[in-house]
């Protein structure tokens, strides 16, 4: 599982012109699901994105974890982090087809809702605009088969 995590001031999503999710500060989320993906793997990566530190505390520092910042979460799918781009053409069939992804991504969901977070999404498959503001900037790339 990949996810692409911004820290950002504010992030949104829309479907055909609506607004379907928004966010104030605290982390944008695009998140990819593998073919070999597990259960336990989506709880891996909501814990870690959970506790990431990174933002900053009195001194600059980035030492605060996202609940004690008051954080909010907008996950959005995206499977083309598992894009292979070795031709001009990327090829996307280490992504896991939606019967597995759906109930992955959703684990990841309930997990960091369990954990007290707000949670906003946008909707598994859709054609969406995403729109942030960055914070930092402050991005990260997070890797269950690294972490």
């Amino acid at each position: 599982m990949r996810a692409v995590v911004t820290r950002v001031t504010e992030a949104s999503v829309a479907i055909d012109g609506e607004l379907r999710a928004s966010i104030g500060h605290g982390f944008l989320i695009l998140l990819g699901i593998h073919t070999d993906d597990t259960e336990e793997q989506a709880k891996k990566i909501a814990d870690k994105i959970c506790g990431l530190r990174v933002f900053e505390d009195e001194n600059g520092k980035m030492n605060i974890a996202p609940a004690d910042a008051g954080a909010s979460l907008l996950i959005v799918s995206q499977f083309t982090l598992y894009g292979d781009c070795r031709s001009r053409r990327p090829g996307f069939s280490h992504a896991a087809r939606p019967e597995t992804a759906i109930p992955l991504y959703e684990t990841v969901i309930a997990n960091c809702r369990s954990r007290g977070f707000r949670v906003e999404t946008g909707e598994f498959g859709a054609d969406m605009k995403v729109s942030s503001v960055n914070d930092g900037p402050v991005t990260l790339i997070l890797d269950t088969n690294e972490l």
